[in-house]
């Protein structure tokens, strides 16, 4: 007999049937995921400089500017005359001493054994429902994660610097400039005289020392 010949059932076999009803599809989930993370961060960063520095600096600056802009029959005339007579003698010492005695110690007491999730053990074995209904309670796979880092950072810096210098800059400029005229005439001079002299007699030094006892 084909499936379109059956006859159909009862009212009584439709009685004797049962059914399960699903629960809700929005509040199910096939993972079911616990996780559980702790840090703890140690950090230390102590830091040393020590800077000396002689410097000698001279910018002397000199500048002229003349423009005629939508002019006619004008004239523009700038003109610059410099005379620069510089000594710069430096003698002496630049000395920067740092010095740096750092004792870190950042241990901790830790338990070597992460605590267990939840459940109880690490893996979480559920027990076997009693209906068909209890097997879709929760998820069809837990996973309970528990992290524990502990992290000992430690960066010691000692640092020096000595410097000596001389710098000398003199400028000397001169602009002049004619912008839609017509018959306009625009002089531009610049004269400089630089007498430069720089000594420097001495020492730069710089002396760096560090020790550091990090016990992590």
């Amino acid at each position: 007999m084909s499936q379109a010949n059956l006859p159909p059932l009862s009212i009584d076999e439709l009685a004797a049937e049962g059914g399960t009803a699903l629960p809700d599809k929005e509040v199910y989930s096939l993972l079911d995921l616990n996780v559980d993370l702790d840090l703890a961060l140690d950090l230390a960063a102590p830091i040393g400089l020590a800077v000396a520095g002689n410097a000698n600096v001279a910018a002397p600056i000199d500048a002229a500017v003349g423009a005629n802009v939508l002019s006619d029959g004008s004239t523009a005339q700038a003109l610059s005359d410099q005379g620069v007579a510089i000594q710069q003698g430096i003698t002496g010492e630049a000395l920067a001493n740092s010095h740096q005695d750092s004792a870190i110690d950042q241990g901790e007491e830790q338990d070597p054994t992460p605590p267990p999730p939840a459940g109880g053990s690490g893996t979480d074995v559920r027990a076997q429902p009693a209906d068909v209904a209890g097997a879709l309670d929760g998820g069809l796979l837990n996973v309970d994660v528990n992290l524990a880092a502990d992290l000992d950072l430690a960066a010691p810096i000692n640092g020096a610097v000595a410097l000596n210098a001389n710098v000398a800059a003199p400028i000397d400029a001169a602009v002049a400039a004619n912008l839609g005229s017509v018959g306009s005439e625009a002089t531009a001079v610049a004269q400089q005289d630089a007498i430069i002299q720089q000594t420097i007699d001495g020492t730069a030094e710089a002396n760096a020392e560090q020790r550091s006892d990090i016990d992590q």
